[in-house]
């Protein structure tokens, strides 16, 4: 494939996801595309984030180790 029907296609199995959870690490594997390798956040940045994952955490939003082998062994299925 070329990069213009990767790209097709990523859109396309975007569009289909219902998980918020893994619409979230997708936004966070684009965010850290971004970001340079040797770029620092700042330490009120590294907070935010850490607040962001102990609130995700406290509300449930998390998967087992178990479940996580589970889902990854769907994704090579679709």
């Amino acid at each position: 494939m070329d990069l213009q029907a990767d790209l097709k296609w990523i859109h396309k199995e975007l569009d289909k996801v219902k998980d918020p959870i893994f619409i979230e690490a997708i936004k966070n594997m684009l965010k850290y595309n971004k970001k340079v390798s040797s770029e620092r956040i700042s330490i009120e940045q590294y907070n935010q984030e850490i607040d962001t994952s102990i609130a995700q955490i406290e509300s449930g939003q998390t998967y087992t180790h178990q479940q996580m082998e589970e889902r990854i062994k769907k994704w090579g299925k679709q």
